[in-house]
């Protein structure tokens, strides 16, 4: 089940749901919107290998903002360091930015239980688009879980900013 925007409220106040910093203004009837960070990166290669570490650049958005090209992917990153050991969040972008043509998380919305940091955005405009730091640029849900909990431990634990893919230690590095 979806948690209300009531019920996420307040089970951030009694601590089973994290979200630093919190502003009970950004709670809506079944979600919590969250702000892009000023923090933004890309890989500078075109071709993207899943068994290497790929080049990756990290850059600040200006206050006057920056224009996403398409046919490029961003990683971006929430401002609020979001998780829960008791519910699942997922991602969505808010529907006001969605009808600029940016999709705010393309895949992989699931955020696993236990999960705790800035989370990753992968961030595509259809055409080109500027964004802003701080912006409210998505939102997250929470769902209750069935079953034995078991809490996340993997390599995004903690992320700080836009974490590119890890999936070369999956793989393992290959020359």
């Amino acid at each position: 089940m979806i948690l209300t925007g009531p019920e996420i409220g307040a089970r951030v106040q009694d601590g089973d749901i994290r979200v630093e910093p919190f502003d009970p203004e950004q709670l809506q009837p079944n979600s919590y919107d969250f702000r892009l960070d000023e923090q933004i990166g890309w890989y500078t290669e075109r071709v993207l290998d899943c068994a290497r570490d790929n080049p990756f650049e990290l850059h600040t958005i200006p206050r006057e903002g920056m224009v996403l090209q398409p046919d490029r992917i961003y990683l971006g990153a929430t401002v609020e360091r979001i998780g829960s050991d008791r519910f699942v969040p997922i991602l969505r972008a808010r529907s006001s930015v969605a009808r600029l043509g940016l999709f705010v998380h393309v895949t992989a919305d699931l955020i696993d239980i236990g999960s705790f940091g800035k989370l990753t955005l992968q961030l595509h405009a259809v055409q080109p688009v500027r964004v802003y730091p701080g912006m409210l640029i998505g939102q997250v849900t929470f769902w209750s879980v069935y079953g034995d909990i078991v809490l996340y431990e993997g390599k995004y634990q903690g992320s700080d900013g836009p974490m590119p893919s890890q999936a070369h230690r999956d793989l393992g590095v290959r020359p």
